[in-house]
Formats: structure tokens, sequence, C-alpha cells
């Protein structure tokens, strides 16, 4: 199902736009839920939902929907229903301390990628997904929602230690936005219980509360009147459905439930204006927002008048992007939209990131006349036409895949159902409707909205810019005229469009001249007359998906001197369009088909890469061929895209961030201040040549015979084979022997310390770095996965649950096989200033731990166990099989290296982890970089 929009009865001079028998046929009925999902109410007051799905196989996906979020929190409880979120995570009836995360790990599921949450204003969730192929694991697994619904435990001696973890996540947060958010929410949330309940809550009471007020917040709202359980996978749903009833059945409802208070963000007509300033903020942004009551899709009539919104939304877009794809664009981007907003509201949002502070008018001015213009003109026909092709396109694709559709979607619908009053027809039901109903939705229906959505009332509208460019914005009186007089003058939209041949000429097809079956990887090995590989692995994974890539050696390091121009060369070539369509124009001579394509070009290589459906390939195929042999050149365009790029940069140099410091110092380290690494400037962008670019670009695609194309997705070889010879087959071909030319830029070898001093928020980062020489081989790739990970468990055990000195924690691997073998391990986090000595001490504790006596062996099998699962499930996926085939075939690896792996997992010992930590955690090689605050 799409959004839930507000409904249309639009009448002009008294006659009805839409039939008035068919408005109030479609009005009295209710919305039809999905027939396949089991829905129910247990006598206690919860409910649930349950479906059997089978994408992906062995799987569910659980979820625990409280309706209680940060608006019910009283002003001694202001944090307590996240904290309340995080508490579930350590310790309750069943799951003592953190044996939650402990046992959930060992079943494959990884804590913060699989096992998450999240607080909202309104509402707290739970995610769990399980294996559903264990004997016992779909019980526990709905054991731990029973747990999380009643049975945390809330230690004080735990919310002692979760105290410091949620304060760093708070810090985390600080900063030029919330600083700036704290000036306006009240504003735009008209001094509502919203603009006072951030579920972050405050500092100072998480420092304090007792644990009777977490208690209490606890006991009051997690009751199962207020509870949703949902259950999709693989599963019997009768006996899911028994387990949910035995566990949640014997929740005891309160004998005096307390209110649950529906707060509301109150309309009172009037226009607002915010501008805010901060030394920290780098961009010059506005909104105009205005605000419209909440409407929900509960009759089939407010599900055939979101068709108009979405119509709307995608002509707006479309308008809005063709803004920036001018010579001069008003701004650097663009939208309006109409969607929700928070608590009873939704809203018409139009946003613009202006290229400095001094053109902030001409932003604002840009969106208050498109907003005019389609207010005074409408949109017209073929407009429409494009976008009913598009909407019945997606929902088509949606029907066909309803099938192949993951578990974590048909999720999501359940949740927004019980959380928004949201309804889930189905896909089939949905696509019926579709079918029948889009038709009927004509342009005067849709042009009335835009005086629906833009009035003169309930406006707000938000300047955010930097402290030091604020004697450059305008004033809060030039807002208010400019959105008295602005559009006055506009005149109607020119559709901008051609019907020629996507080609000019059809391609002279070549032949397949070899033919290799690689049976076990089930993939089809192609060599076309003019050299061009193809390795074709057709898949039932999807339905209505191909997806295709394309990658050959090169890039621009065989231009060495034009580094600028080749890092934007493949974006300006694509801004020219391609053939004779102009970017604007192909985006409409694509309308209604699922045909992507563009191309790139990076350092070592270049390459296309595309999606498509069988329907479409052949168009999909017509456009990278047009790409390979009618790259399209716009001065005018290009012009006005790297006077964007340039004055993007020009705000980030002038007020310097402290992320964007200690991002370029640490780069700056990790390079050996290397230019060809150095970030770009506005400088950079004087040195950029279109003529130069389309040069390198035909350069590199002049000859096809060094690309091989990877195929996967939904298709039969034989039937395909004529459209390959045929597009790919015809592409020119030179057969010139090409590589690239490796910069050879590594981490610098030694011992290097450097601390950054930046920002205003007591903030620090800690990046640690251990680098060298190293031998790329599937054997050794293992062992330092492992090793990434095992050191991963133990700092979130050790820096957060120990210390609880920060929030996150992330280690990460990198290795390469080219020039010649390199790695890098990376220990990264966030933290108090006055902390980082004691984590970075602790941090090197676990990894001469490592060192001295290798993994726990608890470690090494919850490793094992994540990397199986989440193999199975990538296995089952196109994107997975595409990529692999590609790198593989670019690295020269083994096809059939996959197949190795149960053997490669098997060698991951408490030996071998210690022998990895001693080889790569090599301190003779070894880099800190630390930011802290300035010094005052």
């Amino acid at each position: 199902m799409k959004k839930a929009f507000v409904a249309l009865y639009v009448t002009v001079l008294g006659v009805f736009l839409i039939n008035p028998s068919f408005s109030q046929t479609l009005a009295t009925q209710k919305v039809p839920l999905d027939p396949d999902v089991k829905m129910g109410r247990l006598k206690n007051g919860l409910t649930y939902y349950i479906k059997k799905n089978t994408e992906p196989k062995n799987r569910a996906e659980l979820r625990l929907a409280v309706k209680a979020g940060s608006v019910l929190e009283t002003d001694a409880q202001q944090g307590l229903a996240h904290f309340m979120e995080h508490m579930n995570f350590n310790g309750t009836t069943n799951f003592p301390k953190n044996e939650l995360v402990n046992f959930l790990q060992k079943t494959g599921v990884r804590f913060g990628a699989d096992l998450n949450a999240y607080t909202g204003f309104d509402e707290t969730v739970y995610m769990l997904p399980i294996p559903t192929d264990s004997a016992g694991l779909l019980d526990k697994g709905l054991q731990v929602l029973e747990d999380w619904a009643h049975g945390a435990l809330l230690d004080p001696a735990e919310i002692e230690k979760e105290r410091g973890v949620v304060l760093e996540e708070s810090r985390l947060g600080r900063g030029a936005q919330q600083r700036m958010r704290d000036k306006y929410l009240k504003m735009i949330l008209n001094n509502s219980r919203y603009a006072e309940r951030l579920p972050i809550g405050k500092d100072s009471i998480l420092k304090t509360f007792k644990p009777e007020t977490i208690k209490s917040f606890y006991q009051d709202w997690y009751r199962p009147d207020l509870m949703a359980v949902i259950a999709v996978g693989d599963f019997d749903v009768a006996k899911v459905e028994a387990m949910i009833t035995e566990k949640f059945g014997s929740m005891k409802p309160p004998v005096a439930p307390k209110k649950r208070t529906k707060y509301d963000i109150p309309l009172d007509g009037q226009t607002r204006v915010a501008i805010v300033t901060d030394p920290e903020y780098p961009q010059n942004v506005i909104q105009l927002i205005y605000k419209q009551p909440n409407s929900k899709e509960k009759t089939l009539q407010d599900v055939r008048n979101n068709f108009a919104q979405e119509l709307y939304n995608a002509m707006m877009g479309q308008r809005m992007q063709e803004l920036t794809q001018k010579a001069n664009p008003p701004f650097l981007y663009g939208g309006s939209q109409y969607g929700d907003f928070l608590g009873n509201l939704d809203s018409y949002t139009s946003i613009a990131l202006a290229k400095d502070a001094s053109t902030m008018k001409t932003a604002l001015t840009a969106l208050l006349e498109e907003n005019a213009r389609v207010q005074k003109f409408g949109f017209t026909q073929p407009e429409l036409d494009r976008a009913k092709k598009d909407f019945f396109n997606n929902i088509e694709q949606y029907y066909k895949e309803r099938d192949k559709t993951k578990s974590s979607n048909h999720v999501q619908e359940y949740l927004e159902h019980f959380l928004h009053d949201k309804p889930y027809m189905g896909a089939a039901a949905y696509f019926e409707f579709v079918k029948k109903h889009l038709d009927d939705v004509k342009l005067v229906e849709i042009n009335a909205l835009a005086k629906k959505y833009i009035t003169d009332k309930n406006r707000a509208v938000v300047v955010m810019s930097a402290e030091k460019t604020k004697d450059q914005l305008p004033t809060e009186a030039e807002i208010r005229r400019l959105l008295a007089e602005g559009g006055k003058d506009v005149t109607a939209y020119v559709d901008d469009v051609t019907d020629s041949p996507l080609l000019k000429t059809e391609p002279k097809a070549g032949k397949v001249t070899s033919e290799k079956t690689l049976e076990k990887l089930g993939v089809t090995e192609l060599t076309l007359s003019n050299g061009v590989k193809v390795l074709l692995k057709p898949t039932d994974f999807k339905n209505d998906e191909i997806l295709i890539k394309a990658t050959a050696k090169g890039g621009y390091s065989l231009f060495p001197d034009e580094r600028e121009t080749g890092i934007f060369t493949s974006y300006l070539v694509q801004s020219g369009g391609v053939g004779p369509y102009n970017q604007t124009q192909l985006q409409k001579f694509l309308a209604g088909k699922t045909a992507n394509a563009g191309p790139y070009v990076s350092e070592l290589t270049e390459g296309i890469g595309g999606n498509t459906n069988p329907k479409d390939l052949e168009t999909t195929l017509q456009l990278i061929y047009a790409y390979f042999t009618e790259p399209r050149k716009d001065a005018d365009v290009v012009a006005g895209v790297l006077a964007n790029q340039k004055s993007y940069l020009e705000n980030m140099q002038k007020t310097l961030t402290p992320e964007k410091v200690y991002s370029d110092s640490l780069n700056a380290v990790l390079t050996s201040h290397n230019p060809k690494r150095a970030p770009l400037k506005p400088e950079s962008v004087d040195k950029v040549s279109l003529d130069r670019a389309v040069a390198i670009y035909k350069d590199r695609f002049a000859d096809a015979s060094d690309f091989v194309f990877t195929i996967v997705g939904a298709f039969k070889t034989e039937e395909i084979k004529p459209l390959i010879e045929k597009y790919l087959g015809g592409l020119p071909s030179t057969d010139r022997d090409d590589t690239f030319k490796h910069p050879n830029i590594f981490p610098p070898k030694g011992k290097i310390e450097k601390t950054v001093y930046k920002g205003l928020e007591p903030k620090s980062r800690v990046t640690l770095v251990s680098s060298g020489e190293y031998e790329y081989n599937p054997e050794n790739n293992i062992q330092i996965e492992a090793l990434q990970e095992v050191l991963q468990i133990k700092l979130i055990e050790s820096l957060r649950e120990e210390e609880s000195g920060v929030y996150g924690v992330g280690v990460s691997e990198s290795t390469d096989k080219f020039p010649t073998g390199h790695y890098r391990l990376s220990v990264a986090f966030g933290c108090g200033p006055e902390n980082v000595d004691k984590l970075v001490k602790r941090t090197l504790q676990e990894i001469n731990k490592l060192k001295q006596n290798g993994a726990d062996p608890k470690d090494i099998d919850k490793f094992v166990a994540e990397t199986r699962r989440k193999t199975e499930t990538a296995l089952k996926t196109n994107s997975f099989w595409l990529d692999y085939l590609d790198d593989n075939t670019y690295l020269g690896d083994d096809l059939d290296e996959i197949f190795m792996q149960d053997k490669l997992l098997k060698s991951i010992t408490v030996a071998s982890t210690k022998a990895a930590a001693q080889k790569y955690f090599n301190d003779d090689n070894f880099i800190k970089v630390v930011l802290m605050p300035e010094k005052k």
C-alpha cells in the first residue's frame, strides 16, 4: 500500500469532478485488509499480525510495537522512553544482563545490524530477525518479545551502567543541526507537546533519574492494550498463533490504566518565520512548510484519492529536478512534496539548498514560483500521462514480486496499520484496484490539489545558514514580502519532450564465438565476436528483476595529470543525456519503463550499471549501447553543474565543520598527504574541462573488448542471446590490451599520532589504524574478517557495556590485491574528551589479549554463525551474485571461491586468531588520530 494522504472532494461551480455515484460507492466501502494476514486480538487487548512468507527461507521477522513514546513522558521522565528501550537489552526475566545479545549472536543475529529498536514520539518498536530452521529458535524469539513486553528487570546497577551509553548517544546528536533545531522547533510545532519531548531527552535527567521513575514509565505504558506482536516468515501460522496466545495471553491488563492522551499540534492559521544561524553550519537551506490536518485512509475512496496525491508529487518532483538541469540553476537542490508531518498533521513541504547565503532569496523565489506556476496553470496532460505510466509500472512490479517480497517489507505494512491506522490491502487487491481506477484520475482533480496544499495559512518558513553569513540572509520582512508577491508573474510550464528513436542507427550485431557452462555456479560465460565477455546467471529470486554490471580496467588513472576532470567525467557526460535526448528529455522518454542504466569512470575502472525487467531489457540494452556510442555534450547544463559544485565546495570551505576537518586530517595522514587523495576544493572545479571529460570518456568507451558484462536475474539464457548479440555484440572494439596505472597510495609505515582541535561541543572522535603488506588469498581474507568481527564483539562488551564510554564502536578491515597486497584494520568511536585516553588504553588492552590468547571460542562461534546466516540469505539475492561475479572477475579470483566457505570457516580457531592478531595488529605501523574540541 502507498501512504495514506488527505481525501479529496473537489467542486467547481457546484459540479463534482469525480462522478458522484462512483464517489459515493467507494466512500461507503472500508478498505479491505489482506486476507492472507492472520490478525487478531487477545482478551487482554494485545493485537497480533501473522503471515507466512518464504522470502527469505528459514527466517522470520518479529516485531514488538508499543504505542508509547517520548510524548507520554512526564517532566521528570524526559528521555526515559528511549532509555527504557535500552534497558530491554540489559536484563530481562529469561535473559539476565547481556545474555539476550549473547544468545542471539550465537544464532547468527547481529547486534545493531539485525537486532535493534527505535523510540519515536508516539511509539517504541523492537526488531528481531530470527532463524526458523533450528528447533526452538522461533519459540525463543517470541520469548524475547514477551520479555521485552513485561519482563524487563530494570536492575539499578544496570541502569547506572547504561547512563553513560545513552549520554554518549545524546552526545553524538550534538552540533550545529541540534543547536539550530532547538531554535526553530517550537515555532514549526506551534509550541506543542512534541516540541518539548524529543526522544533523546535531557542530559540532566538522564544523569540523575531514580530507577523508580523509569519503572513507572514501564508499568504505565508497556501494557497489552497498547501493544502488537508481528510475525512474518517461513513458519506454520497456526503454531505461531498458538505460541503468541500462550506467551502473551498471560499478561495482565492494568486494573486502572493511565489514560493514553493523544497529543495534537494546533493549527492557528499563522505564518511563522525562523532565521537561524550557527558557526559550524556550512550550508544554506530554506524550507517552506504548509501544514494540513492529517487524513486517514479509511475507505476505498481515500485509497482512490491517494492516487492523485502520488501523481502530484511525481510531477512536481520532475519539475523541481528539471530546474537543477538547466544552464543556471536557481539552487543546488530543490524539492516539493506532500506527505506525513507529525502528530495529527500532514504537510506540503518545499525545500531548497541555495548556492550561498547571497542567493537565498533566489532559491526561495524559485520555490514560490514553481508552486505558483502549478497553482495558476496546473500540470499538463502529457505530464499526467507519464506520471500515470510510472505509477502503474511501479505498482505492477510490486504485484509481480508479491511472492518474492521480503518479510521485512510486509512487517512494515502491519506496523503502519497498528501505529498509524494505514490499511494493507495486499499486492493483488491493490494492483487490481489501481488497474480499475487509475484512469479515472483526471487532470482537473490533480490541479485542484495545488490550491489545497499551497495556502497563506498555517505556514512556516525556516532559513538555516552559517553565522558568518547572517548579514547576507533575507530578513523576516523580506521573506514575508516574497511570500506575498512571489510567483505573480510566472508563465505556464513548457514541456520539453522529443520522440526520436534512442539509437540513430541499428547496431551491427555480433555473434557468440564461444560458450562455456559453469555448472556449479549456474553461470553461462559467452564470448562475443567483438571480444566482449558476458556472464549470464538466470535466477528465480525475483520475478521481475534483471541486474546488469559491466567493468573494464583503466579509469582516469590513465590520465594522471587530469585527476579533477577524471573525477567528473562520467557525471558531466550523463548530465548531457545520450543520443538525441538531453537529460530531461531522456527521463520523460523512459516514463513507464524499468530501464535504468548509467556509465561511470572511477580511478581504476570504467563501466556501466543498470537494472531492468524482462519487458524492458531491450530498451535498457539500447541505452547501454547509446552510452557507448552516442554520448552527448551539453555545455550549458555542465556550466550549471560545475557552478553548483564550486558553490557547494566554497560553502564547505568557508565554514569548516569539526567532522570535515577531522575527516580531511585523517585522510591526509593515511595517504601521506598525497595530492592524488586530497579532497576537492573550489579551485579544483576550475581545472575541469568538458572537452577533455568527453575525450576521456570516449577513450575509455571506445573499446568494449576488455569489458566483462554480468547479467543476473529473471531471464532465460537462450531467449536473451539474440539481444546480447545485437547490442553488446555490436559495441565498438579495437581489441586493445588495457589495464590501470595504480597510484600505489597506502597508509605510511611507522607510528603516527595526530590530534585535531575543532568543534564547540565536548565531542571527540578516535581512529586507530594498523596496516601493512598482505598476501591476498581466501585463506588470509577469512582470517582477517574473523579478526575484525571478534574484536568488534569484544570492544562492544568492553567500551560500551563495561566502560559505558561509547554508544557504538566500529571495527573495519579492508584488503587490496593490486598492485601488491595491502591490508588495513581500523577501530573508530566517538566519546567524551575526558575519556579518550582511558578508552584508547582499553582498546589496546583488548587487542593485546587477542595477540596473547587468541579469540574467545564463543566469539569465534558467533562469527561463524553470523557469516553462515548472512551468506545463506545473500546467496538468494540477485545483487549478491552481480557483485560477486563482477568483483571476482575484476580481481582474477576463483569464481568457485564461494563454495570454499565451509572449509574456510573451519580454519578459524583460537590459534589462528592469535596468529592473525600478532601479524595484522602491527605495532610498528600504527596510526592514531583524535578529534578534540577547540581549546578555550
